[in-house]
């Protein structure tokens, strides 16, 4: 997997939608100083941080991870996925089990480690989504419920339900799940 300038995608966004860094940093909730620093890739941002950029950007979260694929390229190697694992304690990682977000599906893996969730609070998107309990348990809290979801299990969420994951077990917890159409 190679490294890929967060900063750089975030900043190719902002301008292509004609919004200056106050601006974005305003709105995503964020000082003008930090975003001015993930730009340049001399700060690292909190998954948070990154979500809430993409939402006010209307940009799914996974673009900012986007390398240019080969469009003959349909099989992804276990040791070539492209991931997003946060740092700082955060606990959560992200696999793209998809080439790309060309197709009509989006597939990834949720890591989350024991005490970690997916996010600070529950977000949004466009896509109905299918997750997969593949190792572990976790709690789901989707709009104003909670369930506590086990090894085997499955949810749908449709399109626009708030939602998270915390893992509240003592092992890491997996999730396989699949979004339509790609937005995440």
């Amino acid at each position: 997997m190679s490294n890929i300038n967060i900063g750089s995608k975030i900043r190719e966004f902002r301008l292509s939608k004609g919004l200056t860094l106050k601006a974005l940093a305003e709105t995503a909730g964020v000082s003008s100083s930090l975003l001015s620093q993930i730009e340049k890739g001399s700060a690292n941002p909190s998954i948070n941080t990154i979500k809430n950029i993409a939402d006010v950007l209307e940009t799914p979260l996974f673009l900012f991870f986007k390398e240019e694929v080969p469009r003959d390229s349909f099989i992804v190697r276990r040791n070539e996925r492209r991931s997003m694992t946060f740092s700082k304690g955060e606990g959560t990682s992200y696999e793209l089990l998809t080439p790309d977000l060309s197709g009509d599906i989006e597939f990834m893996i949720l890591t989350l480690e024991p005490g970690t969730e997916s996010s600070g609070k529950r977000r949004e998107h466009r896509g109905e989504e299918v997750a997969y309990i593949l190792e572990g348990s976790v709690k789901l809290y989707l709009e104003g419920d909670e369930f506590t979801l086990f090894k085997g299990d499955s949810a749908r969420i449709n399109s626009y339900m708030k939602h998270k994951w915390r893992n509240e077990g003592e092992e890491a917890a997996k999730i396989i799940f699949a979004i339509n159409p790609p937005c995440f």
